[in-house]
């Protein structure tokens, strides 16, 4: 009965192994492109349920859906140019977050950390409070954020979420109360993500807000 490996058969297992291992690593180094995907796909979630707990209806105030959750995707000087993200309320009815009147939302991961990738004239992508992973382009090598038309109102690259977490399109800050209804996102939205190679696609439900990959 054999009760031990031989001296060849620890070899071939060595061998073996080591073509494994050639293999797989370079998988692992070049999975970039899906963490970011996973990232942004957790982080849109967080949106919707930032929507649905804290809907901002507010009976003193006409223009209370304005103010909805929302992620904006963006890229300027403060992101050093590349595709980054910020999750915020928009209380200041501008477009833009505000650090100031605490409109960005906090990382649940680290309560020092604002959720942004930094955004023009409030922080840098590496700045003291800043997600420096939702800075797809320093993080991931992304370069490039694409949003279907099924998901875009006047060229606006952000999604917001109603009290049901229904998902809409364009910035909150122009919705009227007869027209906000019409910012439902009706089609299927997809995300486009790429770093220049190859590309993955986050797709958002209508009606339901359901966020995956493809």
């Amino acid at each position: 009965m054999k009760n031990a490996f031989t001296m060849i058969e620890l070899v071939f297992v060595i061998v073996i192994v080591g073509i494994l291992s050639v293999m797989i690593v370079p998988n692992f180094q070049g999975n970039n492109l899906r963490q970011a995907a996973d990232q942004v796909v957790s982080h849109i979630r967080y949106v919707q349920h930032l929507a649905m707990m804290d809907d901002k209806f507010d009976s003193t105030d006409s223009h209370w859906y304005r103010h909805r959750w929302q992620i904006v995707f963006n890229s300027d000087g403060h992101t050093y140019n590349k595709h980054a993200y910020t999750i915020f309320h928009d209380d200041n009815e501008n477009g833009n977050p505000n650090l100031t009147t605490n409109e960005v939302a906090i990382n649940p991961m680290n309560d020092s950390q604002y959720l942004t990738g930094g955004y023009s004239n409030i922080i840098y992508s590496d700045g003291i409070g800043a997600t420096k992973s939702m800075n797809l382009g320093m993080e991931y090598g992304i370069t490039d954020v694409v949003l279907s038309s099924t998901c875009k109102f006047a060229g606006s690259s952000r999604i917001s979420f109603d009290r049901l977490g229904r998902p809409l399109k364009g910035s909150p800050k122009s919705f009227s109360a007869i027209y906000q209804t019409n910012r439902l996102i009706t089609n299927k939205c997809n995300i486009t993500l790429t770093d220049g190679i190859d590309n993955i696609v986050i797709q958002i439900e209508p009606e339901t807000g359901y966020v995956h990959i493809l």
